[in-house]
């Protein structure tokens, strides 16, 4: 043997199973001249390589600095080992070795190799729904254990047929080794189900028959790939062809027909993905999106929609290019976008508001661009019910000033050309929509490929649940809570083991901001900046993400959801079982919120069998995760501005106005907004009205029945009301932000209550983007005599009351609020970041871009290093990663 050669084993641990990493280190090898071999184990991928000394430093080079798009190297150790000779390299079998780590993949967008293949006629793969290939397809959800190989996931169930076999022991073939590979033979296999009509209500009948399908309580069959079983007596003559099944399909196209058919007869699908099921509809047919919002009990909660590409998207929002990269990455999220304005409204909103001029240009402001049509429009609805429920201000959806918008149809009128209409109710009074592209075959085949039938061009595509339950991801929970929700069913049989909601993002500045971390990231790990003991964070009770951690990593689980009922609760049980279970962490200490109130908090007390269980405040937990995102260390602090909605206070008050010099391992409270009473708790939340006349009240204001919050309230409840405030009773002390933008929604007249969590907040923001705010400005007041000091908002109301009854158009009044509160952080960074403290902000309010943008560009404009967040949601969405830290000990 040459004495040039060399021998190394190396470990590389990350990201590097499930991305092709195999064979990417064969080709690699290969190209070099390299003997050797490589495998997984549960400490990542073991390389064992022979060669002269200059390719060997090229190789791990190579592996370092080029290594496939989807793998995440942490590190690489080697060492040099005795010679061996040989030829070849090979791929050997997975070894299970104790001790070690490797990370699972998220679940990733189909790629464009496959998107290729998939509407190719000419490949064997052509129209199949569960194309994938090393570089996409399903990977979290379907994993039980790592290493990452087809026996533990749910592939498992579908043996590879002898063509599939070929191709994943062909290192030369981009299917090398991918563990989902699947084709028309092997399968998973497509089902439709057409629901019998008699699980519909009078209205939906009613409804299905304006557009053209039939009343009678019949009729379900079900297509298949082998075939078509019938549910009921018999196919209703009256149905659509497609759903009377007059003879068995043998394909999934007889399914996809099936459903785009239903989809363009108005009816409600539901979808079975990677992470869950969806419900899908057409978004431009407001009976059908109308019908699933009532079904689904969501409220006004704006809908996401789905289009097949980004031209779509184009025509429905505003996308620049770091949203089309979002857009189109491999995680495929939710992108929060403006929506494509009518061009009309921008025409009326200068005279709709008066002499004022109104910028309508500013980078978060564009899709405000109707601003001065939304207020036409509410011209046209001067109905009681209208003003009661404080859309004085602006118009519902996307109705025409005159109101003459034909049901079912969304008025087109004046839109840019090639833009789509959308009916109103998918995201009612909202200037954004949330937009993701399809993200696998299955979604591209919804839509249709070149030659099919037309499909709608835009789906509202929702979580397959009731309002506040967990997304349902079982076929046999599906069928039970999903039941009297969809008209029809595209389904499979490849299991999900793990749900994983969609991913939220939005984009402020250029930069992306988190709103859900779910599918596409969950569970890539994140570094810590200080190591901690294996330990499980449970997180908070809304949004809840769980957490463990151990040594220098945290991995964050998919959106669990509010716990708010005991399925959730189920839930949360199995990520956190799970999450353990795929990281290897044996957590020997629980983190916990310090609401004693809070079920995930109970939760850990009864399942902490014998360990510890330490308690953080929440809004330190928010500090310590923006600290913890960007890498401060063990002995750094900074001035936290946390403005939350909820939290528990050590003093018994719920918190949410604060300003904390944290670090880790503890905080001093240095100010907080003045306390309010909070009469009711979770009324008051649902009724902004309440803090208004609150806030009235602490601020020594009269309920005059001029201001439109106390014409809000019921009298019976305004005395009510009266008596809490006068003894206390029913009431807590709060210093909420959150609570005040309610207040400030409702004093203007913008909303009076709520359907979903910050309804209020986002739509003021809604109407204060792009507005200028004149001459009149708001400020908080500060007392430093107090310790904590205290923010009085007393002066921002009272403007506010008197801006508004003085006719100051609310979005004028929504914008000087937003100045008025990015002012304050400033003055709170004078005041309590004295050079060069770092000014940290964390908490569900700064998932307000306008005031994200406006108070961090004050506080970079006036010398203040600042951190917010970029890879986690500033709600307690994040809240985990910050307890992790803050609470390991």
């Amino acid at each position: 043997m040459s004495a040039e050669r060399q021998r190394r084993h190396l470990v590389v641990r990350g990201v590097v199973q499930g991305v092709g990493f195999r064979p990417f280190v064969y080709t690699t090898a290969a190209e070099l001249s390299l003997s050797g071999s490589v495998a997984n184990d549960s400490s990542g991928v073991i390389i064992d390589i022979e060669g002269t000394p200059a390719d060997l430093d090229e190789f791990i080079r190579r592996l370092r600095d080029r290594p496939p798009p989807l793998a995440v190297i942490e590190s690489i150790d080697r060492i040099t080992v005795a010679v061996r000779g040989g030829t070849g390299f090979h791929i050997v079998d997975t070894t299970r070795a104790d001790g070690g780590r490797t990370l699972a993949s998220p679940d990733v967008a189909i790629c464009a190799d496959c998107a290729a293949e998939l509407a190719d006629p000419t490949d064997r793969r052509h129209r199949h729904p569960f194309i994938n290939c090393t570089n996409c397809g399903p990977r979290f959800t379907i994993i039980t254990d790592l290493p990452y190989d087809r026996s533990r996931t749910s592939m498992a169930d579908f043996p590879m047929c002898s063509h599939c076999t070929a191709e994943y022991t062909d290192p030369t073939n981009r299917r090398f080794h991918a563990q989902p590979i699947a084709c028309p033979d092997c399968g998973p296999r497509l089902t439709y189900t057409a629901v019998p009509l008699s699980a519909a209500t009078t209205d939906d009948r009613s409804r299905l028959s304006r557009s053209g399908r039939s009343e009678p309580e019949t009729a379900g069959a079900t297509h298949s790939n082998d075939g078509v079983q019938p549910t009921s007596d018999g196919p209703n003559p009256s149905l659509p062809a497609a759903h009377r099944a007059p003879s068995p399909t043998s394909d999934a196209a007889a399914a996809l027909t099936a459903a785009r058919e239903l989809l363009r007869e108005g009816g409600i699908l539901a979808v079975k993905g990677i992470g869950g099921y969806h419900l899908a509809c057409d978004a431009t047919n407001e009976d059908a999106v109308a019908t699933l919002r009532s079904r689904k009990r969501r409220g006004d909660k704006p809908f996401a929609v789905m289009v097949a590409d980004l031209a779509t998207a184009r025509a429905i929002a505003e996308v620049d290019d770091i949203a089309a990269a979002l857009l189109s990455g491999p995680q495929r999220p939710i992108v929060l976008l403006a929506r494509k304005a009518p061009i009309s409204y921008a025409a009326t909103s200068h005279a709709t508001l008066g002499s004022r001029t109104h910028a309508l240009a500013s980078p978060v402001g564009r899709g405000i661009v109707g601003l001065g049509d939304l207020l036409e429009g509410d011209r046209a609805d001067s109905s009681p019910s209208a003003a009661r429920e404080g859309h004085g201000q602006y118009a519902r959806g996307t109705a025409t000033p005159t109101g003459a918008e034909a049901p079912g149809r969304p008025e087109s009128r004046g839109l840019d050309r090639g833009a789509i209409a959308l009916a109103p109710s998918v995201a009612p009074r909202n200037p954004d929509l949330g937009v993701l592209l399809a993200y696998t075959p299955l979604h591209l085949l919804l839509f249709g490929l070149p030659g099919d039938p037309p499909g709608p061009q835009v789906l509202v595509m929702t979580s397959g649940n009731l309002g506040g339950e967990p997304i349902c991801y079982d076929d046999e929970d599906a069928g039970t809570r999903l039941a009297g929700l969809a008209d029809g069913w595209l389904s499979h049989d490849r299991r999900i083991l793990t749900p994983c909601d969609d991913s939220v993002l939005r984009v402020v500045d250029g930069i992306e901001l988190p709103l859900r971390r779910s599918r596409g990231y969950a569970p890539l790990p994140l570094t810590l900046p200080v190591p901690v003991p294996p330990t499980l964070a449970v997180g908070a009770d809304l949004k809840n993400t769980c957490a463990v951690g151990d040594g220098r990593y945290a991995w964050l689980s998919q959106h669990i959801g509010d716990m708010d009922d005991l399925a959730t609760l189920r839930a949360f049980g199995f990520a956190a079982e799970h999450l353990a279970e795929l990281t290897g962490v044996a957590p020997t200490q629980l983190v916990v919120d310090a609401h004693p109130g809070y079920r995930s908090t109970a939760w850990a007390r009864t399942h902490a069998e014998g360990r510890l269980v330490r308690t953080v405040q929440h809004h330190h937990a928010h500090i310590a995760a923006v600290m913890g995102e960007h890498g401060l260390g063990a002995a750094e602090t900074v001035a936290g501005i946390a403005f939350d909605g909820t939290g528990f206070g050590p003093d018994g008050a719920i918190w949410g106005g604060e300003v904390l010099a944290a670090g880790y391992k503890g905080y001093r409270r240095l100010a907080h907004l003045r306390y309010v009473p909070l009469a009711g708790g979770d009324t008051s939340v649902h009724r902004p009205y309440r803090m208004a006349l609150a806030h009235l009240r602490s601020a020594d204001l009269p309920w005059s029945d001029t201001i439109a919050s106390v014409a809000a309230c019921p009298a019976d409840e305004r005395a009510v009301l009266t008596h809490q405030f006068d003894t206390g009773l029913g009431c807590t002390p709060t210093s909420s932000m959150g609570r005040l933008f309610d207040a400030v929604a409702s004093l203007a007249g913008v909303r009076h209550t709520v359907d979903y969590e910050a309804q209020a907040a986002i739509e003021l923001e809604a109407i204060a983007r792009g507005v200028d705010p004149g001459a009149g400005t708001y400020r908080f007041a500060l007392d430093h005599t107090a310790d904590p000091a205290v923010i009085d908002p007393a002066p921002v109301v009272a403007a506010v009351v008197r801006d508004a009854g003085h006719g100051v158009p609310a979005a004028v009044i929504a914008a000087r609020f937003h100045h008025a509160v990015a002012r304050l952080v400033l003055d709170l960074a004078r005041d309590f970041a004295p050079p060069p403290t770092t000014v940290a902000l964390s908490g569900g309010v700064f998932q307000n871009a306008l005031l994200l943008s406006a108070a961090r560009t004050l506080l970079r404009d006036n010398g203040f290093p600042i951190i917010t967040h970029r890879r986690l949601p500033p709600n307690d969405g994040g809240l985990a990663f910050g307890q992790l830290l803050a609470g390991a000990g």
